[in-house]
């Protein structure tokens, strides 16, 4: 039956109403949709962090380098995360997601400038089309301005969650020391062009679908922070544009997925590009992935690192704060086209 009460978040209306058809303001017009017929299966560099530490550095830099380049995408494994720290994490976002409807929209809502906020979708406020998917996003850095925000239900929440975020910062800033050497800059410049650091996390919930032909969990687009770090469960759902096809990429256990950011994109000077990607939903299962965005604080001035503008490959983009590049993107909404362009040098 079709969807007969409004609800605010999709996970109860899939698990109250029972629908079998996906409610009209999910549906995506035809030339829009997954296609999911014309997926390639294919795989990412897996890249092994364990020497990252050791004399081999400039073994992994280069390997990273390489990925940044040729896929914008890669993952990662030893990478120091403890399994129980990521296994707890899994579990809390599990749990959070199973409370009752009431106590989980004590933080609901669909102001995207709430530092901690449950809601739906994207931006409710400026689509037009609904996506397959209910989030807790969550600012995390610096931990003590954010974490009083956060649930206290399930009780273990913040205890698991911070535990978490501070793992995989480090993590994020052992990538960005490498990014920034692999482009032959100083280990540190890029983490000094990030102002006093930012970090974000979101716990994605995408419900089983009856029709994930018709929608998406997040439609293609590139991520505006300077790298992300997804942690996924077993049920797969990421899909990468590559050579002008999709492409699925399968969870890996005890594995991170990589993708760096349009900051990354404007600092390179376009040497290294922020790819589309998307997520897609399917008929039987539930999925959970669990993005954290490493990004520069608001006030941070981001542009092409000097070293990489020459005569022959002049600056693509102008300097801008971060802070006026979120606000487009969030105003904006998730598209195909990155909002860079509103950043060109030409411009």
């Amino acid at each position: 039956m079709a969807a007969t009460s409004k609800r605010l978040l999709l996970s109860d209306l899939v698990s109250s109403d029972k629908i079998d058809k996906v409610p009209s303001n999910y549906i995506r017009p035809i030339s829009q949709r997954p296609n999911l017929r014309h997926v390639f299966h294919d795989s990412i560099p897996l890249i092994d962090l364990s020497h990252l530490y050791g004399p081999n550095r400039c073994h992994v830099v280069d390997q990273i380098g390489r990925a940044c380049r040729e896929y914008g995408f890669f993952q990662v494994k030893n990478h120091r995360v403890p399994e129980s720290t990521i296994a707890n994490m899994m579990q809390i976002a599990r749990d959070f997601f199973k409370l009752p409807e009431e106590e989980r929209l004590k933080i609901y809502t669909d102001d995207p400038t709430r530092t901690t906020r449950l809601s739906t979708s994207f931006n409710i406020r400026t689509e037009k089309i609904a996506n397959w998917r209910d989030f807790l996003r969550l600012h995390c850095h610096p931990l003590q301005d954010y974490i009083h925000e956060w649930p206290t239900n399930p009780a273990s929440f913040r205890d698991h969650v911070a535990e978490y975020c501070r793992s995989v910062r480090g993590l994020a800033l052992q990538l960005i020391e490498a990014i920034s050497e692999s482009l032959g800059l100083d280990r540190n410049y890029i983490s000094r062009q990030l102002g006093k650091h930012g970090q974000h996390m979101a716990l994605n919930y995408y419900p089983p679908c009856p029709q994930p032909d018709l929608t998406y969990g997040l439609p293609g687009h590139t991520d505006l922070n300077l790298i992300t770090i997804l942690l996924q469960d077993h049920v797969p759902g990421l899909q990468v544009l590559r050579k002008g096809h999709w492409i699925a990429v399968d969870p890996v256990p005890n594995t991170f997925i990589i993708n760096i950011g349009d900051q990354i994109q404007v600092i390179s000077n376009n040497k290294y590009k922020s790819v589309l990607h998307r997520a897609v939903v399917n008929c039987d299962e539930e999925r959970i992935s669990i993005p954290t965005f490493y990004c520069p604080s608001p006030d941070a001035v981001i542009g092409p690192a000097p070293e990489l503008v020459t005569d022959d490959e002049p600056a693509v983009y102008r300097q801008f704060t971060y802070g006026e590049c979120y606000n487009k993107f969030w105003n904006r909404g998730l598209a195909t086209e990155t909002c860079l362009d509103m950043f060109l040098a030409t411009n």
